[in-house]
């Protein structure tokens, strides 16, 4: 997937370029890394402080987030704790001095993409932010279908909702019309006309689309 063809809301409210997110508290590696991924085209902004990132922190961009463990105030774990509260979904890579296996094992537990220890290699560092863009356009892209479900399934008058819920039941035009105490040429209308608002062509597509709407609609706003 191309990265810069991603889009789930509008042209204003993506960025075309996604952002690398660097949080650590100390100048230096702020700088460091920031010079290094804008070498590589990255746009890149730091922040010295889990505090000042919450602050600005901007829950329609997409892109990755290069995070320290142990820092004043927050800690990089208490950080993702609350971003993943948030329903935050940029990857995280932690990048530390102070790693430990409990510490790394916490952060995989709650979804980091990886973990890597300082001094790292600038190969390995490109390497790990690439597949981290590469993670978020993925999931930006499969909140962009389950989004465009919701709204879908919204165009749906009560009776279609009705007659394609029974559709993904497994139920027969002439089961549903016995159910729903109609006749079967008005379960035939209701349904083509559901399945278009839906633009699905099979049953097996409706139960795909049906589930990335539900699945929108237990996302937090």
């Amino acid at each position: 997937m191309d990265l810069l063809d991603v889009n789930w809301r509008s042209a204003d409210a993506l960025p075309r370029r996604p952002e690398v997110l660097v949080v650590d508290d100390d100048a230096s590696v702020c700088n460091a890394l920031a010079r290094l991924l804008r070498l590589q085209g990255h746009a890149v902004y730091t922040f010295r402080s889990a505090e000042a990132f919450l602050a600005q922190h901007d829950p329609f961009a997409w892109g990755c987030i290069v995070l320290d463990v142990a820092m004043p105030g927050l800690s990089g774990l208490a950080l993702q704790q609350a971003l993943q509260e948030r329903g935050n979904e940029m990857p995280i890579v932690f990048l530390t001095g102070t790693a430990d296996v409990p510490m790394c094992a916490q952060a995989m537990k709650l979804g980091a993409l990886d973990f890597l220890t300082k001094p790292v290699d600038d190969t390995v560092l490109f390497a790990t932010v690439e597949r981290a863009l590469q993670c978020s356009a993925q999931r930006l892209h499969e909140r962009g279908q389950r989004t465009q479900a919701q709204s879908r399934l919204a165009s749906l008058t009560a009776r279609e909702r009705e007659v394609l819920a029974h559709v993904v039941a497994g139920r027969l035009n002439k089961q549903i019309a016995a159910d729903l105490g109609t006749a079967e040429k008005t379960v035939k209308v209701h349904r083509a006309r559901g399945m278009e608002k839906m633009r699905v062509r099979s049953v097996a597509e409706l139960v795909r689309v049906m589930d990335r709407a539900r699945h929108a609609a237990a996302e937090p706003t």
